[in-house]
């Protein structure tokens, strides 16, 4: 099967207002990315990337470094769905990458000791503040998700919404 490459903008009906989950996702990349340029960001982050099996290598960059890289990440993710307005590919691009952030942020939430407690008491999964902040993130992966899947048409096996 073939991909075709979509973008919201240059469609109608119900498949353009996921133009504005585009939007919406550029702020939150960019604000994030903003912070990983902070002391406190890069302080925050490090439990996080220390216990990750999937981006515990950035720690060869030291301390704000790795936060460094992860800001320029994100920054390079709003910049792709930006340019994804316009162009198809670099929709799915982003939107991939997107995946890809929130797939791995979300896995902190079982591989980061302490932020959750699970139990057979009545309260099963005690959250501590940054299990509830890390939660969020299967909110955004699956908005990334409706992103990709809306820009590669031949992934979902849909006609011309344009």
């Amino acid at each position: 099967m073939k991909a075709e490459f979509n973008i919201a903008e240059a469609g109608h009906g119900s498949y353009r207002p996921l133009a504005i989950l585009r939007w919406v996702m550029v702020i939150i990349f960019v604000s994030f990315g903003m912070q990983k340029f902070t002391p406190q960001s890069a302080q925050g982050i490090a439990q996080f990337i220390a216990n990750s099996p999937f981006i515990s290598w950035l720690q060869v960059f030291g301390l704000r470094g790795e936060a460094y890289f992860l800001g320029v990440t994100e920054f390079a993710i709003a910049a792709l769905l930006i340019a994804g307005a316009f162009s198809p590919l670099l929709s799915a691009l982003g939107a991939f990458m997107g995946v890809v952030t929130f797939f791995v942020t979300f896995s902190f939430f079982f591989t980061t000791p302490g932020v959750v407690t699970w139990s057979l008491s009545a309260d099963p999964m005690a959250w501590t503040l940054a299990g509830e902040f890390l939660f969020k993130d299967i909110v955004l992966l699956a908005v990334c998700v409706v992103l990709l899947l809306a820009s590669v048409r031949g992934m979902v096996g849909r006609g011309n919404h344009s």
